[in-house]
């Protein structure tokens, strides 16, 4: 007989296995730290310039940054924050280096969601925060995924579950509550409104006082935030069905939009969330928050049919949302739910798989333009990646051929472009906020 004991001793083992692999991978102060980028690496595939261009810039301007220079003077190696400098103050034929965004905007927010477990939404999400970093833009990754893959493979593991999705979503219950009885107390009525009562519990965590960036960690990405998850997180879909027994009217689909929508809309440029594998509240918070929704799905026939099931039961839920619409608040996002785009993405693709070509091709005939052009390859790069919970950017080319390299950093980038120029054109439909 097996109880909660001996989960917990299997967890400790698990734990100290853990701890052993974070030592091989992260630095000796078991703090994840990121690597430089190379001469060659900054100037063709992060600021898409002429090597030497870029060369007799950095030459003729010595306030620029200059890198870390090898012993052999072959190679110059720079931080993302150099990068970054570099990117502000040079000018390429009169043209800025900067990447786009449309004024008077707030950040915005994509979702990668599928309740099919192994679909790649972790390595989606990371891939395209790194590379939306590595293009200028400032990023904020939200983990609503109690396995937290995405908060490991960004070097955070000893994470408080009060400062999760679940701390927002109570810290939001409490401040809800509250007005909702202030509105009842100051109501012009000749009868006295029922008062809304949440146990000490609650209350008592003083959860309704914590500020935005108590949510928000800093990553080993100097332009990358994270409001992370951990795994005693995983009770969040067992207390938010209380909650809403406590207030019936908290319109708790909202909790993360209404969070986020009082972050200034100049503090982010791209907010991506990673979703767990399950339709419930935490990635109904997901999805009523983002701007553009992003399924990814592995190229076999299970996965197919994961994905039909998972974007019919997404639209039931999304159907029951809107018998809150004019009855409760629910932030600036507006009920009924609209996205201003939404893509299905092929993850773990191999070209010259047959099945995988076929499925690829049942995959447009069925979702048409919404299926993105460019699938997430699968390569030893790729494969080796997840295994060190590192995305592929992450990766020094040193470490194994350049060719295996530039295969899988090229297969994410085709990847990331696409997704770019799809929430540009998405961001640029987007109301302003001034």
């Amino acid at each position: 007989m097996f109880t909660h004991k001996d989960l917990e001793r299997l967890q400790a083992q698990s734990l100290k296995l853990q701890g052993y692999i974070r030592q091989q991978t992260y630095s000796p102060e078991r703090e994840k730290t990121l690597r430089r980028f190379s001469s060659w690496e900054v100037a063709e595939l992060i600021l898409k310039v002429n090597q030497s261009t870029l060369r007799g810039k950095l030459a003729a301007d010595p306030s620029l940054p200059q890198g870390l220079v090898e012993e052999d003077g072959r190679q110059r190696w720079y931080t993302l924050d150099e990068v970054n400098e570099i990117r502000r103050k040079l000018r390429i034929n009169r043209k800025s280096l900067m990447p786009p965004r449309p004024a008077g905007k707030r950040a915005i927010r994509a979702a990668i969601a599928n309740f099919k477990g192994g679909a790649g939404k972790s390595t989606v999400a990371l891939h395209f925060a790194h590379a939306a970093a590595l293009d200028g833009y400032r990023v904020l990754c939200v983990d609503f995924d109690p396995q937290a893959t995405l908060s490991h493979s960004m070097g955070l593991t000893d994470v408080s579950e009060e400062y999760t999705v679940w701390g927002i979503m109570a810290r939001d219950l409490a401040r809800e509550t509250e007005r909702m009885n202030s509105a009842a107390r100051g109501a012009e009525s000749g009868t006295a409104l029922p008062q809304r009562r949440l146990p000490s519990a609650i209350t008592e965590m003083g959860l309704a006082d914590l500020r935005l960036s108590d949510f928000i960690k800093p990553t080993n990405w100097s332009t990358i935030d994270i409001v992370p998850s951990c795994a005693n997180a995983a009770f969040v879909e067992f207390a938010s069905a209380q909650y809403r027994h406590m207030n019936p009217e908290w319109s708790f689909f909202a909790a993360v939009a209404r969070f986020l929508d009082q972050l200034p809309d100049d503090a982010y440029d791209l907010i991506v969330f990673d979703c767990p594998p399950a339709i419930g509240y935490q990635s109904m918070n997901a999805v009523f928050a983002a701007d553009v929704l992003y399924i990814p799905s592995g190229p076999g026939y299970w996965e197919y049919d994961s994905t039909t099931s998972f974007i019919g039961q997404l639209a039931e839920a999304l159907e029951d949302l809107g018998r809150f619409s004019g009855l409760v608040p629910a932030g600036t996002m507006g009920l009924p739910k609209a996205f201003l785009d939404i893509r299905f993405l092929l993850t773990r693709f191999e070209p010259n798989n047959d099945l995988h070509r076929a499925m690829q091709s049942a995959f447009g005939k069925v979702f048409g333009d919404r299926l993105a052009d460019h699938p997430i390859e699968l390569t030893r790069a790729v494969e080796q990646s997840g295994r060190f919970l590192s995305s592929v950017y992450e990766i020094d080319y040193r470490d194994m051929t350049r060719e295996t390299w530039r295969r899988a950093r090229g297969s994410f980038d085709r990847a990331y472009d696409e997704f770019k120029t799809n929430l540009i054109a998405a961001w640029d439909r987007m109301e302003a906020t001034t």
